[in-house]
């Protein structure tokens, strides 16, 4: 069993079974809503770009509230329930949450107005379908909608900064984000699902593929194997015993006070205040520190569970990168093809050589014959 650490599922459902009609948005919008919602937990009318199949919890509590948010803006803008909104409209509520016109509750403005606008281009391409089945067609407001990445900041550490925030942390704490920074693993969804059953010798971690968010791997463990183990040992855990048994909101919080504690509240290199790190930060801090170490792209991309190579510079911004050009790689690049082509003339000299000093050997064995018959004729 996968553990569900924010309670998505039960979160979900309760919502459901509770919510005949959703408040302030009226009866079109709520039912509308609720249809689209049950499909996407079935699987049906799915887009014909987007993965096949039921969508997860979390997604299905994501969608419905943005939805909900949509809905209300576009009653409250423009007196208009959602299958009435103009494209123009769409340009309108998107450009004004991303220029602060519109922000939160608590008055901060939206980092991540992209996943807004993607949630509606998913609703939409699904009433399209839907009517599509029908026999009606139904035009694409959503073709030029700006759906480019706002890059969220976050906490940058070096390797350095990693080994002094660790040993300035407890103990649970220092084995957390050690394990954290050699792996890499997604968190909170791989990480709390990690049972000792998955690490073999303290050498290797299985992540299995049911925890995944896109594939199992099974990653070498270089930074963190002789603390886990005595972690295992003090805490006697058994094999199908999770690693780490902790709250994410818990967790965070502390990561915080510590980031504080040890760096102030200054900014990092990625833009985001020492005092904010959270577990998440650490796969940001993992990918820069093994970008560089790793010979082979694809080895990186399965360390990490990442499918496209896109998700490296994501994640690495490519900070603590370094110029390692050296002049004996410059030497070896500009000079290899003229030295193997004097290696091949010294073995074709040698080989000549070679058939010179046997012609010569059997040369000299022939005239050795001769002088010894001849001196046997003259005795």
């Amino acid at each position: 069993m996968k553990l569900d650490p924010y309670k998505n599922k039960e979160s979900y459902l309760k919502w459901k079974n509770k919510s005949k009609e959703i408040p302030n948005i009226g009866d079109i919008n709520s039912n509308l809503i609720k249809q689209y919602l049950n499909d996407m937990e079935n699987g049906i009318n799915v887009s014909t770009t987007n993965k096949k199949g039921a969508r997860s919890y979390a997604r299905l509590n994501s969608l419905k509230n943005r939805m909900i948010f949509l809905a209300k803006n576009f009653k409250e803008m423009f007196n208009v329930n959602i299958l009435e909104i103009k494209e123009e409209q769409l340009f309108n509520l998107f450009t004004s949450m991303r220029n602060g016109e519109i922000r939160k509750k608590n008055g901060e403005m939206y980092k991540s107005v992209r996943d807004y606008v993607q949630t509606f281009k998913a609703f939409w391409h699904w009433y399209q379908k839907v009517n599509k089945k029908k026999g009606n067609t139904i035009e694409d407001i959503t073709l030029d909608l700006d759906t480019s990445r706002e890059k969220p900041e976050w906490v940058y550490l070096t390797e350095e900064q990693v080994k002094i925030l660790s040993n300035n942390a407890k103990y649970f704490y220092k084995v957390l984000i050690i394990f954290l920074f050699d792996t890499g693993i997604r968190s909170p969804s791989e990480l709390i699902n990690i049972k000792i059953s998955d690490i073999f010798d303290f050498k290797e971690l299985h992540i299995r593929e049911e925890i995944s968010k896109t594939f199992g791997r099974r990653i070498k463990l270089m930074l963190c194997s002789e603390i886990l183990r005595e972690y295992v040992k003090e805490n006697k855990l058994k094999k199908d015993d999770y690693l780490f048994k902790l709250n994410p909101s818990v967790a965070n919080r502390y990561l915080k006070r510590l980031g504080k504690r040890v760096f102030g509240d200054e900014k990092s290199l990625a833009g985001e205040k020492y005092s904010e790190i959270t577990m998440y930060d650490f796969r940001h801090i993992s990918c820069c520190y093994w970008l560089p170490r790793y010979k082979s792209e694809s080895a990186l991309k399965y360390r990490f569970g990442w499918k496209k190579s896109d998700k490296i510079h994501y994640y690495s911004e490519l900070l603590g990168m370094e110029d390692t050009i050296s002049e004996e790689d410059l030497f070896m690049d500009t000079t290899k093809t003229e030295i193997e082509k004097r290696l091949e003339r010294s073995e074709n000299e040698k080989e000549l050589m070679k058939e010179r000093m046997e012609s010569m050997e059997r040369q000299m064995g022939k005239i050795l014959e001769l002088t010894n018959e001849m001196y046997g004729k003259f005795r």
